[in-house]
């Protein structure tokens, strides 16, 4: 495979398995064309033309390597990628492209385009969407203020002086954990927050984070209090919403919420609504959604060397 055939094999499953369905995805991409269509000729060269057929502005080519066509055989995946992790390449040698989870160049700077799943999701599970979008608005805005200052090609410079091939897939593997979860609770029907909880440590990735103590555990209830209906709103979709859903959600009968990770407003403000709240770790489920995507290219031949906190089994 080549790295754009990777890059489309991403896009594709990470389609898929959007918790909005096809259809949705869909109509988000046409409604991409017809706003560009309506630009002026001075902001369509403005434009970021990849828009118009990828709906995560978090999954990119970063770094393509000397020759596109090149067949990729070795591959060093990680959560996170830095500059140690390219200089670990050149160490160990004969790596044909680098894979990072985490967002980084073109893909970081427009980490708040990809938010608006958040409502998108939100109205799958029952929060009207105006709701859903106005209160979401104000977060995706401070989003993008936070990451206004940051050295977002740092990495990517990096990678084209040491001529290795660079992508990043951010959502779209997250859809894929979300996805699979989704799969997984809706088969098992959990009744209580322990049941739940004993069902997530059951996955490979979540057994060996327990035991670097990174596991899943209850961030809000008691394993007592029944699940009522599970959300799993945290788990795609950028980074961090809203604080202030959580009151919209128990409104329209959401008990318990899945999230890779919480800040202690949102925590506050989920307890102060009576929703459970499951914390199943970040870079234990960041590796669930990568292992998916990375098990069919290892289908294909290429070998995966792990690193930067992807957890494989």
């Amino acid at each position: 495979m080549t790295i754009r055939q990777i890059y489309n094999l991403a896009l594709k499953m990470g389609i898929e398995a959007d918790l909005r369905g096809k259809t949705e995805v869909k109509k988000y991409l046409a409604h991409q064309k017809e706003n560009y269509q309506k630009l002026p000729p001075e902001k369509k060269k403005e434009f970021d033309r990849e828009r118009l057929s990828n709906p995560y502005s978090d999954t990119r080519i970063l770094n393509e390597p000397k020759n596109p066509q090149k067949s990729i055989k070795r591959i060093l995946a990680g959560i996170d990628i830095g500059v140690s992790e390219l200089l670990l390449a050149k160490e160990l040698g004969k790596i044909d492209l680098i894979f990072s989870h985490h967002p980084h160049g073109q893909a970081l700077a427009n980490l708040d385009d990809v938010m608006q799943l958040q409502a998108e999701v939100l109205a799958q599970y029952g929060v009207p969407i105006n709701v859903a979008e106005g209160l979401l608005k104000p977060r995706i805005s401070e989003v993008a203020r936070s990451l206004s200052p940051a050295n977002h090609n740092r990495v990517v410079d990096a990678a084209k002086l040491l001529h290795l091939g660079f992508i990043c897939v951010h959502t779209a593997c997250d859809n894929l954990v979300a996805n699979f979860l989704d799969q997984k609770i809706k088969k098992s029907q959990p009744e209580y927050v322990g049941d739940l909880l004993k069902l997530l440590k059951e996955i490979p990735e979540y057994k060996e984070a327990i035991k670097i103590g990174a596991g899943p555990w209850l961030f809000v209830g008691e394993e007592g209090n029944r699940c009522g209906r599970i959300a799993l709103t945290e788990i795609t979709g950028g980074t961090e919403g809203s604080a202030k859903i959580y009151e919209k959600m128990a409104q329209v009968g959401i008990g318990t919420i899945i999230g890779m990770h919480m800040s202690e407003e949102h925590k506050n403000e989920a307890e102060a609504a009576h929703i459970n709240v499951v914390v199943a770790g970040h870079m234990s489920s960041d590796s669930i959604g990568v292992n998916i995507l990375l098990d069919q290219l290892k289908k294909q031949g290429i070998e995966v060397i792990p690193c930067g906190g992807l957890i494989r089994k």
